[in-house]
């Protein structure tokens, strides 16, 4: 498709005049063409700060890619190996990552995982009419920032997850609660969305402050909460959060006190808080996206035996599958074509739950309406999902991780 290989050049020289490097590139001439294999890509955190999330979202992915091909592929074809590229917390690096993936003709880019990566990426895959997916970004606005219609995500904004964190609180008794962010559109979207539900509920935030992830130390934030000595502390916070936590304990906050979100909903949290005594994070709570039913779980946990952490594998592999029946119901593998079908598969049609059965659908002729394995989806014309379920996830006194209740809300009851 030359226009898609002249639109990715632009793209590319508009992300080097903003100081991010790119390769440039696109689909190529010969590719996303309608007798081509659907051709996958993703730009994850295989290093950087939120490494600890790439592992369940690239196994998701090629989880996904599995089942599909088990079920004859897409349109008779079965998907090829999955493009990398990691994003490593980088903007340069990320964007370089997505580059090299619109020149090996990538008709989807699964990711960015970070909010602030994709912003990095979104225009050079979105501009070569590439569709991008992420399971994982929450910023808010983020959606509303692509006016190519390309860029979707099955991850909840933060205004939607910010008001299940407090309701948690509050039916938890507190009544005055200290906030800290890591200082970017994760962190601050997340905090404020958090510190508005709580002064709605008539909770007292007495502290609200964001940090540099990359300090050496956290003690300016650490002190500012305890001298604030609130009844309970939120910490919106990637893999840096495990110091927070740390200093926190030292500083006398017990973990009972402690609420965190989906950057810290990881199952080997109280190892890496004390590997000797995993008990100190015993109490530490915290609300996330749901990462999916039992079923998926246990299937994932077969695909990949090496996983430890699960935290976006739902929504990833909704990614994966939801536009693969767009491709279906389009009959096309051209993403400038099944673009046009990714929020149609997702809502107001026959319900069903995997690739297999919904294609089945297709081909008898009727609508359908996906449903996630991570929720129902139901996109807008923005892109975003207007519902999601969200888990509370809590550490025992052994400092064994699990999901303590779900609880499902649509945007207009979570904020959006």
């Amino acid at each position: 498709m030359p226009r898609k290989k002249a639109l990715s050049l632009i793209a590319a020289a508009s992300a080097l005049t903003l100081g991010l490097t790119a390769c440039g590139g696109g689909g190529g001439e010969d590719g996303g063409g309608e007798n081509e294999p659907l051709q996958y890509g993703y730009v994850l955190p295989e290093t950087g700060d939120l490494s600890h999330l790439g592992p369940p979202q690239i196994s998701a992915a090629q989880y996904a890619r599995q089942q599909i091909n088990d079920a004859g592929g897409v349109l008779g074809s079965e998907l090829p190996e999955m493009l990398t590229g990691d994003e490593a917390n980088d903007a340069a690096q990320a964007n370089e990552a997505a580059g090299r993936l619109i020149d090996q003709d990538a008709d989807v880019v699964i990711g960015a995982a970070a909010s602030g990566m994709t912003q990095a990426i979104m225009d050079t895959v979105t501009s070569a009419e590439v569709v991008e997916c992420s399971g994982s970004n929450t910023a808010p606005g983020l959606a509303e920032e692509d006016e190519s219609g390309f860029y979707w995500r099955t991850a909840p904004s933060d205004l939607m997850q910010g008001p299940v964190l407090a309701q948690k609180i509050a039916s938890d008794g507190h009544q005055s609660v200290a906030i800290t962010y890591r200082a970017d559109d994760y962190g601050e979207g997340l905090a404020n969305a958090t510190a508005d539900a709580l002064e709605q509920n008539g909770i007292e935030v007495t502290f609200n402050e964001g940090y540099d992830p990359n300090a050496s130390n956290f003690d300016s934030v650490i002190n500012g909460i305890a001298d604030a000595e609130p009844d309970a502390v939120v910490i919106v916070a990637f893999e840096e959060g495990v110091q927070v936590v740390t200093g926190l304990i030292e500083a006398g906050v017990d973990a009972d006190q402690m609420y965190g979100t989906d950057g810290l909903n990881d199952e080997t949290l109280a190892e890496k808080v004390d590997a000797e005594d995993p008990s100190t994070v015993s109490g530490f709570q915290g609300t996330a996206p749901d990462n999916g039913d039992q079923e998926f779980i246990d299937g994932l946990t077969s695909f990949d035996g090496d996983l430890k952490v699960f935290q976006f594998s739902g929504q990833v592999y909704d990614c994966v599958i939801v536009t693969a029946l767009a491709a279906e119901q389009a009959e096309s593998t051209d993403p400038a074509v099944f673009v046009e079908e990714i929020a149609a598969v997702s809502k107001e049609g026959t319900e069903c739950t995997t690739f297999e059965e919904c294609r089945d659908l297709l081909a008898d002729g009727e609508d359908i309406d996906y449903q996630g394995v991570s929720g129902p989806l139901d996109f807008n014309d923005t892109g975003d999902v207007t519902s999601a379920t969200f888990q509370i996830y809590g550490y025992d006194d052994e400092g064994v991780h699990s999901k303590q209740d779900e609880i499902t809300v649509d945007a207009e009851s979570g904020g959006e």
